[in-house]
């Protein structure tokens, strides 16, 4: 499971991301292209642009479920969920 406390800082903000347990497999930059990339430097995948079509959604949603390591989360919002009194 992604967390958003490890979210890779290079993540454009939106629903998805992914997170520092990445391993650089691939799976998610060949599933959706237009929505992943890799940091080429320190070899991982970060989202570089959040789906803006349902083909795109759909894709971001199979590369999160292909992840062999659950390093793309679907949940970037603030924590401030867990902050109800």
């Amino acid at each position: 499971m992604a967390f958003v406390s490890d979210k890779l800082p290079e993540n454009v903000g939106g629903k998805f991301y992914v997170d520092r347990q990445c391993i650089d497999c691939d799976v998610c930059r060949d599933t959706s292209p237009a929505n992943f990339t890799r940091n080429d430097e320190n070899g991982y995948s970060y989202i570089c642009k959040q789906p803006e079509t349902a083909e795109e959604l759909k894709l971001c949603e199979e590369a999160l479920n292909a992840c062999p390591v659950e390093a793309i989360g679907d949940d970037a919002a603030p924590a401030s969920s867990t902050a109800k009194a």
